[in-house]
């Protein structure tokens, strides 16, 4: 995967796709500061991870673009805390 530099414009606007998201797929976390800090293409430039930054650190939501059909084609909520078991507090 290929990072997209941070001031890219967007291949298409998927905000919309991105509102519809049913409120529980994000399960208790916040995205509405709709904040990107990463986005990557895969290496043939088919699809797009857009990371949708929430107000838990290590949580986003991810948004799938086709990059040739110009579709979203999925979100999955991405939780490293869960995943790694990483830890929110310095102990």
């Amino acid at each position: 995967m290929k990072r997209v530099p941070i001031d890219a414009t967007p291949p298409f606007d998927f905000w919309p796709c991105f509102e519809a998201i049913p409120e529980s797929d994000f399960e208790k976390h916040d995205c509405s500061e709709r904040k990107v800090d990463n986005a990557r293409t895969d290496s043939k430039g088919s699809f797009q991870h857009v990371l949708i930054s929430s107000s838990t650190p290590n949580v986003f939501m991810v948004i799938v673009l086709g990059l040739q059909s110009g579709v979203v084609h999925g979100h999955r909520l991405f939780d490293l805390n869960r995943e790694y078991g990483l830890s929110l507090h310095a102990d």
